[in-house]
């Protein structure tokens, strides 16, 4: 599971479910940059119900039944073991480890060729092979058939709580009909979970289903959450998730009293009246502030800021794992505020965004053969109409309204509430989003208001299709551009007048003119002064100190604990941490053997991230600096460290001396984990085992395709 999860699973052969062994695998790719038509669906118990059906859609067994000793894993698990990996530091040339390599994925008639020219390419994949326990207790279960284990009935408790929920998604008033189409459309991603009834959480996921509450699920299963169910009268349901927890799609989401209550008071409570259900007609289905306009704008932010974090993580993991399209537009570590909601609905009421809404079209709606070149200017032309109106908008309440613009316009999480404040790490084609403001002052920061979250919703999660055509994935990337500098933007008007232009210009260091009249330019140009109060040189500095201070769980007490030798990394930067890997685990075990656990981030440095090519050359190694933190960060951990407490301080210095890919080697050898260790899934296991003990919610089995072999 720790390799074949989600649509990166090496072959489609995706082990995190008992129907994905019994499917197979697969020699399509789900990831691929060059495809000109868009890829057949193969999503697990959606797009096919029987083994048969996945036959007639290219999947071949992996499972003997008749012969299981014959089966293509059996036979991968024995290769394993009859070739174990050398005993060298490294491993040899002939295993490639990059994402995009060149998969096999022989089958049946075909494992005997495999097997001779890969002797060493068993399973696990370039890692230690299952111990002899482990081995014979697979083996035996392969043999006695494979059989899957039924999910145990569920508890009254869960049933009762079920029913509940399902009752209130599917009210019959047009108002709960697109409340629950709202709610649908940004919590299908997640994995909810009934927080009232306490104890190991079981997760759910909402789907529509063609049959009603109390009888069997039948998925309608659409390419979108946004495209049309085919029928009229469908059901939202909650569906038992069929899944391992694997913690790069692991997106908690609580359900209880206080929610539903929450729900009720945003969007039924209120006066105000839906006069007609929104079609499902792509152009309208494929813009939010067509087809919910007549749901109060207030409701739907709030509904999305209760849960920043969740709303933000959507399109941090998403519905891709692989996250290149959408992560190479952003920078390795920044801190992310949102606009007041109070006074959101001042600047982008209702009527607003009626107005505004074919300047706020998303690139969503179709996926075409290429990237169109008319299509493109019309997005950037519609873009810098929305920004031009915008701050002629926010101008006009600055001068007629008096409206300040200063802290109060920061959403303060209502005293409370600590999604106000966020962090977000970039790991090259994965990311991480943490509450409160972690690691050292990021170079940027985003101040998002309800238009712009709405829309890197509907852009990234429920617009993006991962087995779309390189059209479609090159349009989005170009699109969260926009995004993206909007988001900084926002956060520029808080800062003096006259030190506006010059962060704008070391942000997009060598960036293309026209890139930067997106940001300032004259057309979108803000030029009324910030109603905050500054005493230094340093504007940004000083007004993340504020925020930092002033947003609950700014401080990010859970994370910004770490060990005081760990403590001076985070006071440097420079080309030595350019060497680091970009998440790696450390477990520092005590005099009494008792574990702590911590992460360290590498963060790169760029002079922009405005161009989708030629990242190496805007790379500034210089730049580069460490967060460190307690507990974890990250699904994809590229190296496991292990050493004892007083050890650290050697630890570190090596670190701070790094100079070359030599030295690199050399800490690696004195305490890392290497890929053919022979305790290299005990200590595995045993960073799971911490990860579920201190955060049993939050907790998912982590990925380990990224870990190098350095």
């Amino acid at each position: 599971m720790v390799c074949h999860g989600c649509y990166d699973a090496p072959c489609q052969l995706k082990l995190d479910a008992w129907a994905g062994l019994q499917r197979g695998a697969s020699k399509d790719k789900v990831y691929d940059g060059t495809r000109l038509l868009t890829a057949n669906l193969t999503r697990l118990f959606e797009d096919a119900q029987t083994t048969a059906e996945w036959r007639t859609k290219g999947f071949y067994p992996v499972l003997n039944e008749s012969s299981p000793e014959q089966g293509v894993l059996q036979r991968m698990l024995q290769l394993k073991q009859d070739h174990p990996l050398p005993a060298t530091e490294l491993l040899p040339d002939s295993f490639d480890f990059s994402l995009d390599r060149k998969q096999q994925c022989p089958k049946p008639d075909q494992f005997d060729s495999f097997a001779r020219d890969y002797p060493l390419w068993g399973m696990p994949y370039g890692l230690p092979g299952l111990n002899q326990k482990e081995h014979r207790q697979l083996t035996q279960w392969l043999d006695d058939g494979s059989q899957g284990v039924p999910r145990p009935a569920l508890s009254s408790a869960e049933r009762a709580e079920i029913q509940q929920w399902e009752t209130f998604f599917n009210g019959r008033s047009l108002k709960q009909q697109l409340m629950a189409r709202y709610i649908f459309e940004h919590l299908f991603i997640g994995n909810l979970y009934f927080s009232d009834l306490g104890g190991d959480p079981e997760y759910y996921t909402l789907v529509r289903s063609r049959s009603a509450p109390g009888e069997p699920i039948e998925i309608i299963a659409s390419r979108r959450p946004y495209d049309s169910p085919g029928r009229d009268t469908f059901y939202y349901r909650l569906q038992p998730l069929r899944t391992s927890v694997l913690d790069k799609r692991h997106m908690p989401y609580a359900l209880n009293k206080k929610r539903m209550q929450r729900w009720r008071s945003l969007f039924l409570e209120p006066d105000y009246k839906v006069t007609e259900l929104p079609s499902y007609n792509t152009a309208v289905a494929s813009n939010p502030f067509i087809t919910f306009r007549e749901l109060p704008v207030t409701a739907r932010y709030n509904f999305m800021l209760d849960e920043a974090r969740f709303t933000i993580m959507a399109y941090i993991k998403g519905p891709v794992c692989r996250g290149q399209v959408a992560l190479n537009v952003i920078d390795d570590h920044f801190w992310v505020v949102f606009t007041d909601p109070d006074e959101e609905n001042n600047e982008t009421g209702a009527e607003f965004l009626a107005r505004e809404s074919n300047n706020l079209r998303l690139p969503s709606g179709k996926s075409g053969l290429l990237v169109s070149l008319v299509d493109w200017r019309r997005y950037s032309r519609d873009q810098l109409s929305f920004l031009k109106a915008k701050t002629e908008y926010l101008t006009q309440r600055v001068d007629d309204e008096g409206l300040k613009v200063g802290l109060d316009l920061v959403w303060d999480g209502d005293g409370h509430n600590d999604n106000a404040a966020l962090t977000v790490f970039r790991h090259n084609d994965s990311a991480t989003v943490v509450k409160g403001f972690v690691g050292q002052q990021p170079k940027t920061a985003w101040l998002i208001n309800y238009s712009l979250l709405e829309r890197i919703h509907y852009l990234l999660v429920a617009g993006f299709d991962v087995f779309g055509n390189v059209g479609h994935q090159l349009e989005t990337r170009l699109y969260m551009d926009f995004l993206r500098m909007e988001g900084e933007q926002n956060f520029l008007f808080l800062l003096p007048k006259d030190a506006r232009l010059q962060l704008r210009n070391f942000w997009y260091r060598e960036a293309p003119a026209n890139v930067k009249e997106y940001v300032l330019g004259d057309a979108v140009a803000f030029d009324r002064d910030t109603d905050i109060q500054y005493h230094t040189d340093n504007p940004k500095q000083e007004l993340l100190a504020m925020l930092q201070k002033r947003q609950p769980g700014g401080m990010a007490p859970g994370y910004n604990k770490s060990d005081p030798h760990f403590d001076r990394l985070q006071t440097l930067d420079g080309k030595p941490f350019s060497i680091m890997p970009e998440v790696a685990f450390v477990q520092v075990l005590d005099a009494a053997g008792e574990a702590s656990v911590y992460s360290i981030i590498h963060n790169s440095g760029y002079l922009n991230n405005a161009q989708m090519f030629k990242e190496a050359a805007r790379r500034i190694p210089q730049e580069d600096y460490l967060t460190v933190v307690k507990g974890f960060i990250g699904s994809y951990p590229n190296v496991f460290f292990q050493l004892p407490e007083k050890e650290l301080g050697n630890f570190v210095k090596e670190i701070e001396s790094l100079r070359s890919e030599q030295d690199y080697q050399k800490l690696v050898s004195r305490y890392g984990v290497r890929r053919n260790a022979s305790w290299f899934w005990r200590l595995s296991d045993q960073f799971y085992d911490h990860y579920r003990k201190h955060y049993p919610i939050e907790a998912g089995l982590f990925d380990l395709n990224r870990y190098e072999n350095r």
